[in-house]
Order: structure tokens, then sequence, then C-alpha cells
């Protein structure tokens, strides 16, 4: 019989000293709250690499859930020497989970084929571990607290820094540390943990010294790559983005990197391009004038998404504009795009305009809590990568639209490539129809992405405008026709209404743009 189990079998453990009974629950309390991190980091990398945030989300979390319960039941095998096996577990915990978001970036810039691979492995990895945890400090535990008070006592510290840590990670640590330096602080935490449990149980352990080395070793890998956090995000980046990198942040929605290299200015938005310098004009352009100058003299314009100001420049250049509401609802953009000289000059200083009034809220809530009308409204989203986007190109947000679009008003849709994403782009003029709105799709090119769709959307047929403003690089009254001409290979096809209840458009989606990368 083990000495843990031999303790275990007499109450009279409860008396010993109440320090190392409150070390070994605050122990419970960090683990757990390092535990959970390494989850949701890498949770919210795949979702950004990989997209489709529910589907990574779920997988991930059932993987590492996974291993939890195969890392509880090894811990039956962890006999003697508890605390020296809880010791190393620590480390290794802290190496790997800390060492987490660091590794994955690079294995996304270097061999992006094995990402995917190196995603689970690490996932599987850190939560065999994190499963080893608990289950050895209840066993170090039960020679301190009575038997009827140990689960309570533990599950309710795990709880606890289950509790702290998922409001702090959104909130607090993504916004102002980033994934990279998150996740190398809480493997520092993971190694105070087990330089704590070196010092309590210091006259228990056989190899003193040995441990000791490995403790401060480990903090001395993790305290370096802190330290160098910054070169490490940048390298594996300028890798990827094959370009140097100007500006990168991450907000509580997305990762945002801009770059400049032979193509100007480019914005990344979770690793997938927005715009690049050399040809936005064409998009912005696409996207603007033909409902602008179709109107004839709109007054009240909304941007819906478009947080980088080139839309609202485009709108700026009609005289008879008197407010343009931009609602982005990530606030970093607009404080980038107003602030950033060299950025804000791309847009011509569109968002220091004193007829621009910006709004940081999500587009549906804003949509449904509202109740005027707007003469042009322009919904410059991402494209549906994810469920959170693609609520924004359902017939709930399409009816919402519908009801704050004047009667003889005009919007526009970004709505990805007919070319690539054929069935995708005939959903969206599906389910916009299906909210009795006219749907007229039309196209354009622009190198950085290839052909690209947009639609209107009105109360009554639209019309070519007679005229367009001066200085246009791309759109010309001649030539504005021919965007809406559709090609045998971009004809529309049979598409099903996207709705939220089965956001059929994220999935068709994922399908179509997947066959391109794979190729």
């Amino acid at each position: 019989m083990s000495p843990d189990t031999i303790t275990a079998t007499h109450p009279s453990a409860a008396s010993a000293p109440r320090p190392v009974e409150i070390a070994l629950l605050a122990s419970v309390f960090v683990v757990a709250a390092c535990g959970l991190l390494y989850e949701l980091v890498a949770g919210t990398l795949a979702s950004y690499l990989l997209g489709d945030s529910v589907l990574q989300f779920s997988t991930i979390i059932g993987s590492y859930l996974f291993a939890m319960g195969l890392g509880s039941y090894l811990s039956r095998f962890f006999e003697r020497q508890l605390p020296a096996h809880f010791l190393r577990i620590e480390l290794l915990v802290a190496l790997a989970g800390g060492m987490l978001p660091a590794l994955l970036f690079l294995a996304n810039a270097y061999v992006p084929g094995a990402f995917r691979f190196v995603l689970y492995t690490l996932v599987l990895l850190v939560g065999m571990l994190v499963g080893l945890e608990i289950p050895l400090v209840m066993r170090m535990l039960r020679r301190h607290v009575a038997l009827r008070d140990l689960v309570s006592q533990v599950l309710t510290f795990d709880y606890l820094g289950a509790l702290a840590v998922s409001l702090a990670f959104p909130l607090l640590l993504v916004p102002r540390l980033g994934l990279v330096r998150t996740g190398l602080l809480f493997g520092l935490m993971n190694a105070g943990v087990a330089l704590w449990t070196l010092w309590m149980f210091r006259h228990e352990l056989r190899h003193l010294r040995a441990h000791a080395l490995a403790g401060l070793l480990t903090c001395a890998a993790l305290g370096a790559a802190l330290f160098g956090a910054e070169r490490i995000s940048t390298l594996a980046e300028d890798k990827f983005y094959q370009a140097p990198i100007v500006f990168a942040a991450s907000s509580p929605y997305q990762r945002i990197v801009v770059t400049h290299g032979r193509a100007g200015y480019r914005l990344f938005l979770n690793g997938n391009l927005q715009f690049a310098q050399q040809d936005e004009y064409r998009y912005h352009e696409a996207l603007v004038h033909p409902a602008m100058a179709a109107h004839g003299a709109p007054r009240r314009v909304a941007v819906l998404g478009g947080g980088d100001g080139m839309a609202v420049r485009e709108i700026l250049k009609y005289p008879s504009v008197q407010e343009v509401v931009l609602v982005e609802l990530d606030p970093r953009m607009t404080q980038l795009f107003s602030t950033h000289e060299a950025l804000a000059a791309l847009n011509h200083y569109a968002l220091r305009s004193p007829k621009v009034k910006i709004i940081n809220t999500d587009a549906f809530q804003w949509l449904q809590d509202g109740n005027d009308t707007f003469d042009v409204i322009v919904v410059d989203f991402p494209d549906p990568t994810n469920f959170a986007i693609g609520k924004l190109y359902t017939h709930s947000f399409y009816a919402l639209l519908e009801q704050r679009l004047a009667a003889s008003g005009y919007a526009v849709i970004q709505t990805t490539s007919p070319l690539v994403a054929r069935q995708s782009f005939w959903t969206v003029v599906q389910t916009v129809e299906s909210v009795g709105l006219r749907a007229t799709p039309y196209h354009a090119h622009v190198p950085s992405f290839g052909e690209w769709g947009f639609i209107l959307a009105s109360h009554r047929p639209w019309r070519p405008p007679e005229a367009l403003p001066a200085g246009l690089r791309f759109l010309s009254v001649a030539t504005l026709p021919l965007l809406f001409d559709f090609p045998l290979d971009m004809a529309r096809v049979p598409a099903e209404v996207n709705r939220l209840s089965n956001q059929v458009l994220v999935t068709r989606y994922e399908q179509e743009w997947g066959k391109v990368a794979s190729h």
C-alpha cells in the first residue's frame, strides 16, 4: 500500500498545518486558470487561421477534454513521490502550454501544410498533462484535508480559476498582451506553481538540486521567450504575410495586421486580405458608386463594417451627403485608420470628417435598436468565414436592413467571388430577395482578389446613373453597365435562403474556398 493511500485512511490528517492546505488550493486555482487559458488560446488561434469558429472551438474543446480524461486515467499509475511527479508535470505544462501559441504561429508560417497536425498534437499533449494535475493535487491534499471536504474545496477553486481566466482572456489578456505573450505568461505561472511545490515539499524530494535546476531552466526559457515575444510574432507573421509588418494588434474581435511592401499597404484581418493599396480603388469604387450615383442626391448614408474608412472616402465625394454613420464592431480598426497618419492618408482622412459619426457596436444589434432610415446603406463585412460573421448575411439581417432603407434608397452588399464561390454568391442573392427587396447583382475584377461580387438591394428597380463623380480611376458611365453582365461560369444557380437557424452559407463558403486552398 502506497504512503498516500495510508494517510488517506486517517482522519487525523485534517489537523495538519493550514498553510500547506492553502498553498495547494491556491495551486488548484492557478493550474485551473492556466489549463483553461491554453484551451482558449488553441481555439482562438484555430478560428483565426482556419476559419469557422464554431467548428474549430468545438473540435478543440472536444479533443482537449478527451486528453484531460486520458490524463486523469493515467494519474492512477503515479503512486509514490507524488510531489516530484506533480512538479515535473507542472514544468512540462509550463513549456508545452506556454509555448503553444508561439509554436502554432511559427507552424502556420513555415509549415502551413502541417498546421492541423501540430495544432492537435499540442492540444492533446497539453490536455493530457493538465488532466494529470488535479488528481495528483487531490491525492496530495488528502494528507491535510478531511475526505468529506476534499472534493468540494478542490472543485470550488478549480471553477473559480476557470471563471477568472474566462473573463480576463477576452477583456484584458488578448487586447493588452496578445496571444503569444499571454501563453508565455501563464506558462510562467505554471512554472511558479512547480517552484512553490519544490519549496513546500523540499524535505520529501530525493533529487532537490535536479528539480531546482529544471525549474530554473524552464523559467529562463519562458522568460527569454517572453522577452522576445515581439520578435517571435514578427518572424512568424513576416514569413506568412511575405512583407514587413508595420502594425499588428489583437483585439477582442480579431487579429489586425498591416503590412507595407511592393503592393503598398495591405490590411489583413485574421489572416485574410481585406485590401491592397495598389488596387483597393477598384473594389471601393465598385462597392460605393453604383448605389450612390443611382440615387442622385443621397443625404444620409450608413456604412456597416468598413472600419478602414475607404468606403467613407468614396461616399464623401458626393456634395449632397450631410451625414455618414459608420457602424464598425472593432474600435481598434476605426482608431487605427483615424490616427495612424499613413493609413489615415489612404482614406483621405475621411474618418476625421465632421460629417462622419462612428459607432462601435454590432451592426445586427444597431439595426434592431434604431428606426431611422438612410438613402444609401453600404454593407462591407468580411466574408462569411464563421457563424459570427455569417449571421450578417442571413434572412433576419436583411429583413432589418430593409426596414432601415428609405423607400427610394439603395443598399449595396459585398458578396465574395461569384467565380470561386458561385453557390455562395447566389445564396446571398436569394437571401436578399427573400425579404422582399430587389436584388441586382454585379461584379468587378480586383487583381488582389480576382473576380469579386456585389449586390444592389432596393425597393425600386436600379437604373444606371447618368453621371459619376470626377476623378474616379476605375469606373466610368460608359463601362459601368458591363459590371452587370455575368458570363456563363458565373451565371445564376439555384440556391437556398441563408437563415440564422441553419447558416448554410458558412458551410457552403468553406467548401467552395476550401477547394481552392487544397489546390
